[in-house]
C-alpha cells in the first residue's frame, strides 16, 4: 500500500488531500476548519482530517507531494520587483524578505509544520509545478483515457495558461503562455475595479454580466489585452497596476473606463453591469479558441480542465455548447485547493511506476466530490443536545415527506448529509434548498438567509435524465460547473412593458416556469444527479418530482456571505438559527425552526465574518 499525502498552502485555500494506491481517499480545504475563508495557512486541520479519515499515523504516510515549485516562483518575484523599479519598492520590500526568508523553500515550510504535526525526521518533500498539479487534476481522475487539458489561471510560477495531451502513460505540456499575460488576472482586475475582491469576488462578475451589454469588449481587446486566432493573448501590462504589487487597476482604467473604480458595497451602476458583460464576452471568446487550439494540437475527442479559469461556468458552457470536443470534464477543486490533489496524484503514479489509465472507462475519481468529514448520527445527537435543539429522528421516507412540503409551502430548508464537498461548490451534503417553482425563492433565499447581494443567481439540481425537459444541456453536469440556457419548452414570454427593463430591476420579471433558477439572460448553471455519485441526494429529488412534477430544485451553499461552508452539526444549526431558514434537515433529524428554543450569542456574528 502507497500512502501520499497532498498539500496545497501559503497562497489562497489551502487544502490537503490523500491519495491511498491511486484511490482519492479524502480532501478538504482547511477553510472549512479554520472558518477563514480562502484561508491561506499551512493545512493542519485538513491534514489530520484526511490522516483521521484513513486510520493513518502522520510518520505512516509513504510520501508528500507539494503544489507547486517555490524555487521558481521566487524568481518569478525577484524579476516582477526588477521591473517594478524603485517606485514599488515599498511594496515589494516585504515580500522580497519574506521569500528571501521562508517562501523561497517553501518545502522546508511545509516540513516544519509536518515535524510540529509527529511527522518522522527523514521526509522528504516532493515538488510539482503548479500548472502540473492542475492538469494533473483534471485528467487523471477524469473519465478519459485520453484527452486535452486546457489550465488557465492567474498564475503558478510563471505559467498563466497551459495546454497539455493526457495519455495513459502521463502528461505532455503542449503549449505554454506566461507571466504578465493572463486572462486570471485581467479578470481579477475587472473584479477589483467593479468594486469586489479579488481572488474572491470573480464570480460575483461573472453573475453580474448578463445585467449589461459588452459595450467596452472591443475597448478591452484594443487596449489591454491582444487575442489571436488561437486564443494565446498578450496584455498591455503597463495599463494595470499588479506588477507594482498594491492593486489591480489604477489611472490607465479609471481613463479608459470613465471614471474611478467602483468602491465596495457602493450601488451598482450600469458601468459595472457592462464592464461585467465585457470581460466575460471577451474570457468566452479566449477560452474558446483555446479549445479548439487544444482540440487541433491533440486530435483528442475529450476535454479536461482545470485552474480558476475553469470555474467559469458560463465560459465553460460555451465550450461545452460549441462541441469542439464531444466531452468536458471539469475538476470540480478547479482552483488551488485541487493543487493538493494533482500533486498528491502525480507523487503517487511515479512511486508506483503507473503507466496506464486505473479507473474504469466512462467513471471518474472524485466520488461525487464527496471527500471531506461526514458525521453519524450519534455524534448528530450530541451536538444538537449540547445546543438544546429539540428535533425529531424520523425514517427517510418520512423525513423527505416533510422536507418537501415546507419547500412547497415557501420555506427554505438547510441540507446536511454525508461526507462535506471538496471545492467551492454544494454538490447536495452541505446545501440550502428551496423550491424553483416560486417566484419569491430567490429573493427570499438571497436577503433574508444567505444575505447577499439581490442580483446573485442560485443554481438548480436536476435529475440527470430529465435535464434536458428543462434545460439546452448536451452532456451531464454532475458539479455544477457548466452554465446552460434554460429550455425554450418552461420559458416565458416576456411583457411589453418589463421588456425594456435593465439592471436590477430585471430580476422583476418571471423568465420561466422555474424562475427562483432562471437568470435574467435565461441561463441556469445546472448540477445534473445521478444515483451513482450521490443517492441520499437524488432520492430527495425523486420524491419532490414524484409529488410536484418538477425535476428540479434550488441549490445553494450552506453559508451565509463571507463565510465558508458549514462543515460540523454545531455550524449548521449555528447557521440555522443565525438566519431565517424554516428547516434543518440534517442526518435523520429533523428541526423547525418555530420549536427551537431562542438563539443568543455575546456578539452579532455580522460583525465577526468579513464580507466576501
Amino acid at each position: 500500500m502507497t500512502c501520499t499525502l497532498g498539500i496545497s498552502a501559503f497562497y489562497h485555500d489551502s487544502a490537503a488531500t490523500l491519495v491511498i494506491d491511486g484511490r482519492i481517499v479524502a480532501a478538504a480545504q482547511e477553510e472549512r476548519f479554520s472558518r477563514i475563508r480562502h484561508d491561506p495557512g499551512f493545512p493542519r486541520q485538513a491534514i489530520a482530517f484526511v490522516l483521521a479519515e484513513a486510520g493513518l499515523r502522520l510518520d505512516q504516510v509513504d510520501h508528500v507531494a507539494y503544489y507547486e515549485d517555490p524555487a521558481l516562483k521566487f524568481r518569478r518575484v525577484l524579476s516582477t520587483a526588477a521591473v517594478a523599479g524603485l517606485s514599488a519598492v515599498r511594496t515589494y520590500a516585504p515580500v522580497l524578505a519574506d521569500w528571501l526568508t521562508t517562501k523561497r523553500r517553501m518545502d522546508r515550510e511545509v516540513l516544519r509544520h509536518l515535524k510540529e504535526m509527529g511527522d518522522r525526521a527523514d521526509r522528504r518533500i516532493e515538488v510539482h509545478g503548479h500548472h502540473a498539479s492542475h492538469a494533473a487534476s483534471a485528467f487523471f481522475p477524469s473519465p478519459f483515457e485520453r484527452a486535452a487539458i486546457l489550465c488557465i489561471d492567474s498564475v503558478g510560477e510563471w505559467a498563466t495558461t497551459t495546454l497539455w495531451h493526457g495519455k495513459p502513460e502521463g502528461l505532455e505540456k503542449v503549449a505554454e503562455l506566461s507571466f504578465p499575460h493572463s486572462l486570471g488576472l485581467l479578470y481579477s482586475a475587472f473584479t477589483y475595479f467593479c468594486g469586489f475582491k479579488v481572488d474572491s469576488g470573480e464570480y460575483k462578475l461573472m453573475g453580474l454580466a448578463p445585467y449589461g451589454k459588452p459595450v467596452y469588449a472591443e475597448r478591452i481587446l484594443a487596449e489591454l489585452i491582444d487575442v489571436k486566432p488561437d486564443g494565446s493573448f498578450r496584455l498591455d501590462w503597463t495599463k494595470f497596476e499588479f506588477i507594482r504589487g498594491e492593486v489591480m487597476t489604477g489611472e490607465a482604467f479609471v481613463r479608459l473606463f470613465g471614471g474611478p473604480r467602483r468602491l465596495p458595497e457602493a450601488p451598482l451602476t450600469e458601468r459595472e453591469f457592462d464592464l461585467a458583460a465585457s470581460v466575460q464576452k471577451v474570457t468566452e471568446l479566449i477560452v474558446s479558441r483555446l479549445a479548439k487550439t487544444a482540440r487541433e494540437l491533440t486530435g483528442e475527442r475529450n476535454l479536461c480542465m482545470a485552474g480558476g479559469v475553469a470555474l467559469n461556468c458560463v465560459a465553460n458552457g460555451v465550450v461545452s455548447r460549441e462541441r469542439t470536443f464531444e466531452r468536458l470534464w471539469i475538476q470540480p477543486a478547479a482552483g488551488d485547493a485541487g493543487g493538493s490533489l494533482g500533486a498528491a496524484l502525480l507523487t503517487d503514479r511515479r512511486q508506483r511506476q503507473v503507466s496506464q489509465r486505473e479507473l474504469p472507462e466512462a467513471v471518474d475519481g472524485m466520488s461525487g466530490s464527496l471527500l471531506g468529514p461526514q458525521y453519524s448520527a450519534e455524534q448528530i445527537r450530541a451536538e444538537l443536545d449540547e445546543c438544546g435543539a429539540v428535533y425529531q429522528q424520523l425514517s427517510q421516507e418520512e423525513f423527505d415527506h416533510r422536507v418537501i412540503l415546507s419547500m412547497e409551502e415557501g420555506g427554505v430548508v438547510g441540507w446536511f448529509q454525508g461526507r462535506m464537498e471538496f471545492g467551492p461548490r454544494s454538490l447536495g451534503n452541505r446545501s440550502i434548498l428551496g423550491d424553483p417553482r416560486r417566484s419569491d425563492t430567490q429573493s427570499t433565499m438571497n436577503l433574508r438567509i444567505k444575505f447577499r447581494e439581490s442580483f446573485r443567481p442560485f443554481a438548480p439540481v436536476v435529475l440527470a435524465e430529465r435535464a434536458a425537459d428543462c434545460f439546452d444541456i448536451v452532456e451531464e453536469s454532475p458539479y455544477m460547473l457548466v452554465v446552460s440556457p434554460v429550455a425554450q419548452a418552461i420559458r416565458k414570454s416576456v411583457p411589453g412593458h418589463q421588456a425594456q427593463l435593465t439592471g436590477i430591476d430585471l430580476l422583476k420579471v418571471v423568465r420561466s416556469d422555474l424562475p427562483a433558477i432562471t437568470h435574467v439572460d435565461f441561463s441556469a448553471r445546472v448540477q445534473t444527479v445521478d444515483s451513482e455519485r450521490n443517492p441520499r441526494f437524488r432520492a430527495l429529488l425523486e420524491r419532490f418530482h414524484q409529488r410536484t412534477g418538477c425535476p428540479a430544485l434550488v441549490n445553494t451553499s450552506f453559508n451565509v456571505r463571507g463565510e465558508p461552508i458549514v462543515n460540523t452539526p454545531f455550524e449548521a444549526y449555528r447557521c440555522f438559527m443565525r438566519t431565517n431558514m424554516d428547516v434543518l434537515a440534517i442526518g435523520d433529524f429533523y428541526l423547525e425552526k418555530a420549536q427551537q428554543p431562542r438563539f443568543e450569542e455575546a456578539v452579532d456574528w455580522r460583525e465577526t465574518v468579513p464580507l466576501d
